[in-house]
């Protein structure tokens, strides 16, 4: 079975935000080990001549990947395929940055986006993007018209913004309750949106520290099983061990998933969510997505 992880900045001390390719592929390798079999690898917003360069970095990666030969014994994990990029920025909502660094974030605009993905775009899967912003619904149109599917995210949206980010060509929701508008009894917002809306997906982060485990009962008995994506957001200072682990800043902010995707769907598994389902939303479900 495939086990794919559509959201990973990095894991054991290696990141996206590298000059040297070997640490991209050792991103591969320990994810590889970890049973993970595909990755899409998160690139942070930064200026548009960085983020660029992070993801030549990736293209050199996969690259190599794809000339090196099969090696690995049949009791081993061969490292975990790069597949392409998940652009997670610049044109988020500062106000929902999270872990992000608010000052790198760009109002959406057609020119800056051409500026950005110019001679990327066949290795571009995902570009996250807040709706609410002004002219948002028109670039979420223009990427998704270039066979790059959008995320919404890191966004302080209504429902109805969600809905016309929706309406625009947005299939699905990067990180589902984290940095973005809650459910409120008077306005669901963009949290509610994905929960509520049937064709949306949305990528759920699988760890014990993201979520209160109600939360993700919740999510699980009211969303659409096979619009469920669960994904690590696994950062620099995720540890490559089986064991959960909190990544925060020194005043306690997340950074990050604490988990690989095979650990996190055994948590949900011990959260006493049907497996058959769990199995899905980290094959299945982001397969489709990523065909979509």
């Amino acid at each position: 079975m495939e086990i794919i992880d559509l959201h990973t900045h990095g894991i054991g001390g290696y990141d996206t935000r590298s000059t040297d390719v070997s640490h991209l592929l050792k991103i591969a390798e320990l994810h590889g080990l970890r049973g993970t079999t595909q990755i899409l690898l998160s690139i942070y917003p930064a200026t548009i001549p960085v983020m660029r360069a992070s993801m030549e970095l990736v293209r050199q990666a996969m690259t190599l990947q794809s000339a090196a030969p099969h090696s690995a014994r049949p009791d081993e994990h061969p490292a975990a395929r790069i597949v392409g990029v998940h652009l997670e920025g610049p044109f988020l909502n500062p106000s929902r940055a999270g872990a992000l660094n608010a000052m790198t974030m760009l109002k959406p605009d057609e020119r800056t986006f051409r500026e950005l993905v110019e001679g990327f775009e066949d290795m571009i899967s995902v570009m996250t993007i807040a709706p609410e912003l002004d002219n948002a619904p028109a670039l979420i149109r223009s990427v998704s018209d270039r066979g790059i599917r959008v995320n919404m995210g890191h966004s302080a949206a209504t429902f109805a913004e969600a809905s016309a980010g929706f309406r625009a060509g947005a299939k699905g929701i990067t990180h589902l309750f984290n940095a973005m508008s809650g459910i409120h009894h008077r306005e669901p917002g963009l949290a509610g949106f994905g929960l509520l809306h049937d064709e949306v997906y949305v990528e759920v982060i699988g760890d014990p520290f993201h979520l209160h485990p109600e939360i993700l009962r919740m999510i699980f008995s009211l969303k659409r099983p096979d619009r469920i994506l669960l994904v690590s957001d696994s950062v620099k200072d995720t540890h490559a061990s089986l064991k959960p682990d909190e990544v925060t800043d020194s005043g306690g902010k997340l950074l990050g998933g604490g988990l690989a995707l095979a650990e996190a769907a055994e948590h949900l598994l011990q959260l006493g969510i049907n497996e058959e389902v769990i199995a899905k939303t980290i094959s299945e479900n982001p397969e489709r997505y990523l065909a979509t």
